[in-house]
């Protein structure tokens, strides 16, 4: 551990001054960390920081995925009726299924859609992260981890300021309005910042719809999972070393999910664990900027950009065309 010392150091400083910035300027935290983390890119090359940046971008990051766990309880989930469900459910498997056939139209390969896909889908920058954790390393592995949260958090701020003037020109009510927000804005922060600002009903909808969202994390880690490890059993014929069935974050995250919502745990315990896996999070992105060549970034071009714009647009018009038909 001592030898990772110095790159989870560099990887604290950086999360802590995205964090002042995020807080004194109102952007999101862990854009500032991949800027700050990418101009500290040498750090990453050679020397002792090294080791522990990759700690911070592998270990550190599930940490905090599965601390995500305590923020869902399934009376909350329950509690906001079966047809909402399932269409969120829905528009969630269909957005990822979305980005990964129309990746081809791109540069990029299949896991670069899904790995889009599900940061749109589920919740922005954190399933990119989380998603990333058990995808096949490649080649660009941390360059298209890097876009995706640029990407995703660019689109969840345009999301925040847009979607209630959408959600007046369709004439949603209260309850309407937060179930839209919630099911297609990509991060938790601004989907409160957007339904608050339309009143307190349609903020604890679109709080507790993003939430669901937030649990589909799980099966779609698992179904992963399961997918690659299988894709990967004839590379490891002979070999003692193959993938796990299920990460042990993703473990972790549903045993707390189960957990939160058997035991009342005290609010102030909650908070708590939440800023430790924000902090967590942030630090992690801080580390992955430091791994990020911005020479590789421009590389993608503008197709990728246009992929996560469609994926955006389509899960509106999904959860759109679903609110629709349910109150036909």
């Amino acid at each position: 551990m001592k030898s990772k010392l110095p790159g989870l150091t560099c990887s604290a400083i950086v999360a802590i001054a995205a964090l002042f910035l995020s807080e004194h300027y109102g952007a999101s935290a862990m854009l500032f960390a991949l800027l700050l983390g990418m101009a500290l890119n040498f750090l990453s090359q050679e020397g002792k920081c090294v080791a522990g940046i990759q700690f911070a971008a592998s270990a550190v990051l599930r940490f905090g995925v599965a601390l995500l766990g305590l923020r869902i309880t399934f009376h909350e989930i329950a509690a906001l009726g079966l047809n909402t469900v399932l269409m969120v459910v829905a528009a969630v498997i269909l957005t990822i299924v979305f980005g990964w056939i129309f990746v081809r139209f791109t540069s990029a390969n299949a896991r670069f859609g899904i790995l889009t896909g599900g940061a749109v889908a589920i919740c922005g920058a954190s399933a990119a992260l989380a998603i990333a954790a058990v995808l096949p390393r490649g080649e660009h592995h941390e360059r298209d981890t890097t876009f995706t949260v640029i990407g995703v958090t660019a689109l969840s701020t345009i999301a925040m300021v847009m979607y209630p003037i959408v959600c007046s020109a369709l004439g949603f009510n209260a309850h309407q309005a937060g179930i839209f927000l919630g099911g297609t804005i990509h991060d938790v922060a601004q989907v409160v910042g957007a339904g608050y600002s339309m009143g307190k009903e349609t903020g604890d909808t679109a709080t507790i719809v993003k939430l669901l969202r937030v649990a589909m994390l799980l099966p779609v880690i698992l179904v992963l999972s399961l997918s690659y490890r299988r894709q990967s059993a004839g590379k490891h014929a002979g070999n003692s070393v193959r993938p796990p069935i299920l990460p042990w974050f993703a473990v972790a995250f549903g045993v707390l999910v189960a957990f939160n919502s058997v035991i009342d745990i005290p609010k102030p315990a909650l908070n708590f664990a939440g800023d430790v896996s924000r902090f967590a999070l942030v630090v992690a992105i801080s580390a992955i900027g430091m791994r990020t060549s911005l020479k590789e970034l421009t590389v993608l071009g503008l197709k990728p950009v246009l992929l996560m714009v469609a994926e955006t647009v389509f899960l509106a018009g999904i959860i759109i065309g679903m609110m629709k038909l349910l109150a036909a």
